[in-house]
């Protein structure tokens, strides 16, 4: 038997990895596990069910016998209830790129009351994310050590307002000048585009460079995003301080992200 575990995901090599299949199974969900993962350049895919979990078994055991995916830890847990990922190539909006189209930069105009903010509703935010969603991802356990990231200062929300409403939002953690969006929602359209325009804008005020979106799909093409190779993408992470600013908190107008009439 081939099968290749790594102590921690310092250990593991991610450039070596499929780009398109899980690059490792470790049923850790630790807030600790979870820093480490995303210093790495890698995130979770928790098993919503038995179903999930079996189907990740069925699909990739042998590749994880042959040592092609590795497992992570030493903890005697079921792996196959969490897969982690890190595709290649890559979906990246450099936060100097965000924009918001022009469609919704003119409805921004006639709303005068919607603003955002940092770190106000970081768990409701979550649980918002998760709502309604097939496959449930957002587990009990992933959102606790999520919520446990945020009181640590590692993962943060950007909340879009309504008259007192939230009604978009997106949420993630920060490692350095890259920041990876776990997820998005919207209860009014656009209300997602703007809250990733914001944090754009937070984030290059604290030095940020990269707003990762872990799966590229048109709605992170809309928002600015670009594929990058992988090994690009994880040098820059090995190369990204530890430490940085913290992001402005302020309340802020959502109109102000509309570029000028004229400007690129």
């Amino acid at each position: 038997m081939v099968v290749s575990r790594c102590p921690g995901w310092e250990a593991l090599d991610v450039l070596e990895a499929a780009p398109d299949a899980p690059v490792a199974f470790c049923a850790d969900l630790s807030p600790a596990c979870l820093l480490a993962a995303y210093r790495t350049g890698v995130y979770p895919f928790p098993a919503s069910d038995e179903y999930v979990r079996a189907l990740n078994e069925a699909m990739f055991a042998d590749q994880v016998q042959e040592g092609r995916i590795r497992l992570v830890g030493e903890e005697p847990d079921d792996p196959y209830a969490v897969s982690w990922w890190s595709p290649d190539p890559r979906p990246v909006v450099p936060v100097s790129a965000a924009h918001v189209s022009r469609s919704l930069a003119r409805r921004l105009r006639s709303r005068l009351d919607w603003t955002t903010s940092l770190d106000r509703r970081f768990e409701q935010v979550v649980r918002e994310c998760g709502a309604g969603r097939t496959p449930l991802w957002l587990t009990e356990e992933l959102i606790a050590s999520l919520v446990r990231l945020h009181d640590l200062g590692h993962a943060h929300s950007v909340e879009v307002w309504e008259e007192g409403d939230l009604v978009g939002g997106v949420f993630g953690l920060q490692v350095g000048s890259v920041f990876s969006m776990d997820s998005m929602f919207f209860r009014r359209p656009g209300a997602s585009k703007v809250a990733v325009a914001d944090l754009a804008a937070r984030f290059a005020q604290a030095g940020g460079v990269l707003l990762d979106a872990q799966r590229d799909s048109p709605h992170v093409r809309s928002l600015g995003g670009v594929l990058v190779p992988r090994e690009q993408y994880v040098r820059h992470l090995r190369r990204s301080a530890r430490d940085s600013p913290p992001m402005p908190t302020d309340p802020l107008p959502a109109r102000r992200l509309v570029r000028p009439t004229g400007s690129r």
